[in-house]
């Protein structure tokens, strides 16, 4: 069964339970996403791509997921 947004949303809010996060793409392969989250603050863009990449890192490497545009960010 192909992943879908939902999935990699769920799998994020399980390490980032307070955060905002909305994951869109219905190819079952491309999404894009936003991950609004306080444990980003004082990060860089870098730093916080990486921890969410470091999430999904299995998915990613098992090629359910094949690509996810990221925006993230510290709450204002």
């Amino acid at each position: 069964m192909a992943i879908t947004a939902h999935d990699i949303e769920e799998l994020l809010r399980a390490h980032f339970p307070n955060a905002t996060i909305e994951i869109q793409g219905d190819d079952g392969v491309h999404f894009q996403g936003m991950v609004i989250d306080e444990s980003f603050r004082g990060m860089n863009r870098i730093q916080q791509q990486r921890a969410v990449m470091a999430v999904i890192k299995p998915k990613v490497d098992s090629g359910e997921i094949h690509a996810l545009g990221l925006t993230t960010k510290a709450p204002e």
